[in-house]
């Protein structure tokens, strides 16, 4: 059986380039290939001071070496509140046609209001609206009571670019770790530890066991 492992037409993540975020490159455009629908979905894993944990799914909107993993979102929604009270967290993706995840914890860092103008501006004029009408995570009295707030924001801004509210805007998560995880048969997956190396340039690596 390990020599039927060891000869699998899929690369090992032990066999791939020591760098985890090219590493993480080479897996994202084979997902971007392969899966049907959203490949840059992630979820993301937030807590408040006490430890208290939620989870939900955000999309990847932009990732550089060494800067890290950017999205966007209402600062005032639960992530936003969790994430400025305690500046850490935890993404994961997780692409089923590849049968492959990358796991990934580190701080998080707001963006520019610059860039979140940028950002927020190349979206179409509908989401626009959809975002700066909505107060994310808030108790909203019927669905009727938020296409009002739309149909009102339309039709006050009815060319153009709609302005970015103050409390939307974006969060890079600089890893600190980075694990990427491989199915193999019969539960004998195969999984590889990046973690950044306290005071100095470069990544420690190591396999775990399954």
């Amino acid at each position: 059986m390990a020599d039927d492992l060891a000869t699998s037409a899929i690369p090992g993540v032990s066999d791939q380039d020591g760098d985890p975020f090219r590493l993480f490159d080479l897996w994202f455009a084979e997902a971007q290939d392969s899966e049907p629908n959203d490949p840059n979905a992630m979820a993301l894993a937030t807590a408040t001071p006490d430890g208290i944990p939620s989870v939900r799914m955000v999309l990847l909107k932009e990732h550089a070496p060494e800067e890290g993993f950017t999205f966007y979102t209402n600062a005032q929604s639960r992530k936003g509140t969790e994430i400025r009270a305690n500046g850490h967290a935890a993404l994961l993706f997780h692409w089923k046609s590849l049968r492959r995840q990358i796991r990934i914890e580190g701080p998080l860092q707001e963006v520019s209001a610059e860039r979140a103008d940028a950002y927020f501006h190349s979206r179409g004029r509908d989401s626009q609206i959809g975002s700066a009408a909505s107060d994310q995570s808030r108790p909203l009295p019927t669905r009727a009571t938020y296409l009002a707030r739309i149909e009102e924001l339309a039709a006050r801004f009815p060319e153009g670019d709609v302005p970015r509210p103050d409390h939307w805007t974006g969060f890079t998560l600089r890893p600190d770790r980075m694990e990427f995880w491989l199915d193999r048969p019969n539960r004998l997956h195969d999984r590889r530890l990046f973690t950044r190396r306290p005071g100095e340039t470069g990544w420690a690596d190591t396999l775990l066991y399954p």
